[in-house]
């Protein structure tokens, strides 16, 4: 029973400490929450449009899939555990580094097909790291694989694999898929990444779980505007940190990914063109008015 309340009482906690410094915040969560409920009731009601097409897939051209292709000749050898639709997200974030000096961290490597897989795909210049809790893992180690041992929710295991392998462009989170073990990953990590790196969080299931709850509050981040207007119409919203080096954050099913930018970026610019306008927006309206 007290292991059960642990949780629990962590996030009171929490809650609390949050509610004292950031009263804000806990009032703009709670006027939401009617439209987060909104948004999971039209998501629960979708029509999908394969029951009436009977399943038909579509059948357009696709760029061929290394990944796919490596899936279906990989009938022997060191076992290799995924999702079949992660191949497609794999190849969308991860094409940009195939045939370059490429960096990649895995954690779990379990039975290690993964890791030969991650060789394949991206080429000779392909350095891989793994990392997993299991000491029989070293014996993956080889001269183009790294095996670290630690337990990935432990801070002070980051810091020594951040000294050890200063350069890295893709993680992989496929451990222990507890919550607090991929926040620490995400937190650890994600700054370590260089300019145009790509994080992946594989396996976060469940309506409302944990790190999706997180990375929603992460997101959050990415939509922050101060705007300032100028004399011909123009906007401009100077970026806060976390905008100036993150990219995007995608969704997917079960998998959450997070880009870095190639170059970081000062401010966002909204100009304008042309001379003929249909309207006057409403706060020109306000402003001409108290003129």
């Amino acid at each position: 029973m007290t292991i059960q309340l642990m949780p629990r009482l962590r996030a009171v906690k929490e809650i609390w400490g949050s509610s004292a410094q950031q009263p804000h915040l806990n009032q703009l969560l709670a006027r939401l929450l009617p439209t987060m409920i909104r948004g999971r009731r039209f998501g629960s009601d979708w029509h999908s449009q394969a029951a009436d097409n009977d399943g038909a897939s579509f059948n357009g051209s696709l760029s061929a899939n290394p990944l796919e292709a490596f899936v279906d000749f990989h009938t022997h050898g060191r076992g290799m555990w995924k999702w079949t639709h992660y191949l497609d997200i794999y190849h969308r974030h991860f094409q940009k580094f195939i045939g370059k000096e490429v960096h990649v961290a895995e954690v779990g490597v379990y039975s290690g097909g993964s890791l030969e897989m991650y060789k394949s795909y991206f080429g000779p210049k392909c350095r891989v790291y793994g990392v997993d809790i299991r000491e029989e893992c070293r014996s993956l180690q080889n001269e183009t694989t790294k095996i670290f041992i630690g337990d990935q929710a432990d801070r002070e295991f980051w810091r020594r694999f951040r000294q050890e392998v200063p350069v890295l462009d893709i993680l992989i989170d496929d451990g222990g898929h507890k919550t607090e073990q991929q926040i620490v990953t995400l937190e650890e990590i994600l700054p370590h990444l260089r300019p145009g790196g790509v994080f992946v969080c594989e396996d976060v299931v469940g309506e409302f779980n944990g790190f999706g709850a997180y990375v929603a509050g992460l997101a959050a981040k990415l939509d922050t505007c101060e705007l300032v207007r100028g004399p011909a119409k123009e906007l401009s919203s100077a970026a806060v940190p976390f905008q100036a080096d993150i990219d995007s954050i995608h969704n997917y099913s079960y998998v959450t990914v997070i880009e870095k930018r190639a170059r970081p970026i000062r401010q966002f610019e909204s100009f304008t063109r042309g001379t003929d306008w249909a309207w006057v927006p409403l706060w020109e309206r306000k402003a001409a008015a108290k003129s």
